[in-house]
């Protein structure tokens, strides 16, 4: 790996070239990844990656006319001081936020680089392309704005923000709540029989934590099997299955965890005020992304985390 000090304008110049075919691809990805879902965006990074390939063959012309035809490869990962990229392939699904807060990051890195890169030339056509390239990066997110307001019309922008939601609701929430339901309600009846037929925290805390992180277990894998999601646009089957096993192991150490606490009056006591919080969570998500009226979704969730809690109470009590 080569410091960026070592180079020469050749290298510099190869280099660049290099960065902007990068780019160029990185936006056409970004462009591809969005256009079934916000094809209003796609069409901005459209306009992005076509600045791009127009940076990227004046720096050949200049290269061509400087040094030949031939242009060493020199990427990124050659030359000491740039960002790791994670690669587009591996974002899946795209995510508006995602994707401008990674084409941010490109801007600023891409602008630093000409200005280093002008600062050492002693060519005077190279330093002024590189000057002006290092300005148009500058001016990049004001031109991104602009294609912004051409493409991204006020309806359309409502559009693709209540379709951002939608795949927020379908990919993270939807099983992140399918989870915390079965952890926080599913693993009640084990973890308050054992305190009732044992009167003792370390054991009710033993069973809550082996309900809680084999249940997590299972429901994990059992969203993540249960659709690969290319049909239903859920996303991702193993991030839906690790958000749902996440939050079901977390529903039920939730109210495991009071059962740490030696005097079991007093773990019960914490216990039951943890499982009315949980509840409360709950009915709270269930109103906020799934627009289940607020009554209607406490009273659900509060009569069967009630059953539930009855039922372990008279298996342990009996």
């Amino acid at each position: 790996m080569r410091n960026f000090d070592s180079l020469s304008e050749r290298e510099i110049l190869a280099l660049a070239i290099s960065l902007e075919e990068e780019d160029e691809r990185v936006y056409a990805d970004f462009a591809e990844g969005l256009r079934q879902d916000f094809p209003a965006s796609a069409a901005v990074f459209d306009g992005m990656r076509a600045e791009e390939s127009g940076h990227r063959q004046r720096l050949m012309d200049l290269y061509r006319e400087k040094f030949g035809d031939h242009i060493p490869l020199i990427r990124r990962h050659d030359v000491k001081g740039f960002i790791n990229r994670r690669p587009v392939w591996l974002i899946r699904p795209l995510g508006l936020d995602t994707v401008r807060n990674q084409a941010s990051a490109i801007e600023v890195e891409t602008r630093r680089f000409y200005e280093k890169a002008a600062a050492r030339a002693r060519d005077v056509s190279v330093r002024k392309l590189l000057d002006d390239l290092a300005q148009e990066e500058r001016t990049h997110q004001d031109r991104a704005e602009a294609l912004g307001k051409e493409k991204l019309h006020a309806d359309v922008k409502r559009q693709e923000d209540e379709a951002n939601r939608r795949l927020f609701v379908l990919q993270i929430v939807q099983p992140g709540l399918a989870g915390l339901m079965d952890g926080s309600v599913s693993t009640l009846a084990p973890v308050f029989a054992a305190a009732f037929a044992t009167r003792n925290s370390r054991d009710a805390f033993v069973v809550g934590l082996a309900a809680s992180i084999g249940a997590g277990i299972s429901m994990g894998f059992a969203e993540a099997l249960s659709d690969d999601g290319s049909l239903t646009g859920r996303g991702h089957p193993w991030v839906r299955g690790g958000v749902c096993g996440l939050m079901t192991a977390l529903g039920g150490v939730g109210h495991t965890l009071p059962f740490l606490i030696p005097d079991f009056s007093i773990a019960m006591t914490a216990a039951i005020l943890v499982v009315l919080l949980e509840l409360a969570v709950i009915s709270w998500v269930r109103h906020r992304y799934m627009e289940t009226p607020a009554l209607s979704a406490a009273l659900q969730v509060g009569l069967g985390g009630l059953l539930v809690f009855i039922t372990g109470v008279l298996i342990g009590s009996s």
